[in-house]
């Protein structure tokens, strides 16, 4: 496994930029596999610890903490909701009649969505799919917040920028199912039949028979991460730059999309 880029070190923590498809922990569905923090106390020691989580599929921020007193205090920060968390995500807009209703009313008519617009439906765990969480319309789950902003618009998909207010499990990604706008490729919460290809973009494209999607892993990114240091006292704000994979993308749909979106004179 090849390390992941390090965004920030010192003596209390280290921040790393993790992959897609690099699992964090040992997942409950699936065989057992090498994960990052099995590469991380390889290098630095049994004592370094997570203190958030990040699904295997996202790529972006993970941050460990290297002393239980850091522990204790980043974990603290998490726990009193003081962590600003952001994510960008690339989602497909389901047209009207698709399975999944928008329980948000976010997009009564299953158009486009709004500038900014938040989802706060409670979240629990899919007694029909372990490991899964589902949205609780009425009783049950646990309150779950997310604040959403459309950074910009292409068609049926939206680059969007999101900010979880709670640090529910697959929070991101249930709250956009459920307003009809799932992550591009999200296999568990989405979409499955969805996919991003330049054909569907770009004029007389030639080459479909053994065309591939441009992006094919979840289009998640945890792009932002807000917190005081456990030393210094000081606000820090991490960054983790776009992948190429979703670079690519948005600048196809940046290149095609809006052409197709002028109108013909």
């Amino acid at each position: 496994m090849t390390f992941p880029e390090i965004l920030l070190e010192d003596d209390s923590l280290v921040a790393f930029d993790k992959p897609s498809g690099l699992a964090l922990v040992p997942e409950r569905r699936g065989a057992r596999r090498g994960t990052l923090m099995d590469a991380v106390r390889e290098r630095y020691g049994p004592a370094v610890a997570n203190v958030h989580r990040l699904d295997a599929e996202a790529s972006g921020i993970v941050l460990c903490a290297k002393t239980k007193e850091a522990l204790d205090f980043l974990s603290g920060q998490f726990q009193s909701k003081t962590v600003s968390k952001t994510y960008q995500a690339l989602v497909v807009l389901l047209p009207p009649g698709s399975p999944g209703a928008d329980r948000t009313r976010v997009r009564t008519d299953l158009g486009a969505l709004p500038e900014t617009f938040s989802v706060d439906l409670a979240l629990g765990e899919d007694e029909h799919r372990p490991g899964l969480v589902r949205v609780f319309m009425k009783r049950g789950g646990k309150p779950s917040a997310t604040e959403f902003r459309v950074l910009e618009a292409f068609g049926r998909f939206a680059w969007v920028e999101c900010r979880p207010l709670t640090g529910r499990m697959h929070q991101v990604r249930a709250h956009l199912a459920a307003a009809a706008a799932p992550v591009l490729n999200d296999r568990l919460y989405g979409d499955r039949e969805s996919a991003l290809l330049l054909s569907e973009l770009k004029r007389g494209y030639k080459g479909r028979d053994e065309e591939k999607p441009l992006i094919s892993r979840l289009a998640l990114h945890a792009g932002g991460l807000g917190f005081v240091h456990p030393e210094s006292r000081v606000r820090i704000e991490l960054t983790a730059p776009l992948p190429k994979d979703l670079a690519i993308a948005l600048k196809y749909l940046g290149k095609f999309a809006r052409q197709q979106a002028r109108p013909q004179r």
